[in-house]
């Protein structure tokens, strides 16, 4: 077992369930089993041991560890190679929405 100071995750203890989830996808089964004995000893929390399980599970059964953590946190996904040809500018407006599915029906709808 390693020492507290030594988890395969930075401030392992203060992630929350989401991250965490994303973060383990690039561990491998030593370090999930690491992180296992430190929760056991530690916060004891059920939902994260399962969630640390499933993962050792799905290694043991032939998954591979990922390349890095998918996820910043924001809420919002992590920055692509390809970029993304989208931009306020070519985004919808904002507008009422349509009462009965009738655009018709919608007094001042698209009107700012």
């Amino acid at each position: 077992m390693t020492s507290d100071n030594v988890l395969p995750l930075p401030d392992y203890d203060e992630l929350p369930i989401a991250k965490l989830q994303h973060q383990i996808r690039a561990l491998s089964s030593d370090d999930i089993e690491t992180l296992i004995e430190h929760e056991q000893q530690h916060g004891n929390r059920t939902p994260v041991l399962e969630l640390l399980r499933t993962r050792q599970q799905q290694l043991a059964e032939g998954a591979e560890p990922s390349g890095g953590d998918q996820w910043d946190g924001t809420g919002k996904p992590a920055d692509t190679p390809h970029g993304s040809p989208v931009s306020r500018d070519s985004a919808a407006g904002p507008g009422a929405p349509l009462r009965h599915g009738v655009a018709g029906q919608t007094p001042d709808r698209d009107r700012p």
